[in-house]
């Protein structure tokens, strides 16, 4: 897999987001292991920009781990700077789970009431409505009525 290619401005954007970051993935003297490529990949996938903190001393092989986690991981290189390392790459999209059965949930409804004393302005109420009520035009809350069953000898004549 090909690494992403950002343009100089959001690199810079995922640096500033990167800074206040802590490293998520450690390599330690073992280098770049396929459980570290596997964790680094689902730090991605879950935070997107993550920063990895590197404890060798070689610099060379600290940019040789850089590159090849960005190339394999399919991820931007943002910025190696002393030991740390960070990447990007978009977050995956979520697949979202219909449920048919779901009824409607609360809602808040503005409600505009007379005052209790005469001559005063209306007030302005928050009102609940459950997903089996309704409100009715003078301002109340009703549960909702049920559907009607029709009769045998009407469904027959449909």
């Amino acid at each position: 897999m090909a690494q992403i290619q950002l343009t100089p401005a959001q690199r810079k954007d995922h640096r500033a987001n990167a800074h206040h970051l802590n490293a998520v993935v450690m390599i330690g003297s073992d280098g770049l292991t396929d459980a570290v490529k596997k964790e680094t990949d689902a730090a991605l996938n879950a935070h997107a920009l993550i920063k990895v903190r590197v404890q060798s001393d070689d610099r060379a092989g600290r940019e040789a781990i850089f590159q090849t986690l960005a190339d394999e991981l399919n991820a931007a290189p943002i910025q190696h700077i002393g030991k740390l390392l960070v990447l990007w790459r978009p977050m995956p999209e979520k697949e979202k789970k219909v449920n048919e059965d779901r009824m409607p949930g609360p809602r808040d409804v503005k409600v505009l009431k007379n005052s209790s004393r005469y001559g005063q302005r209306p007030e302005v109420k928050v009102l609940r409505v459950l997903g089996n009520q309704r409100l009715t035009p003078g301002g109340t809350v009703k549960r909702a009525k049920k559907p009607q069953l029709r009769s045998l000898k009407k469904r027959s004549q449909d």
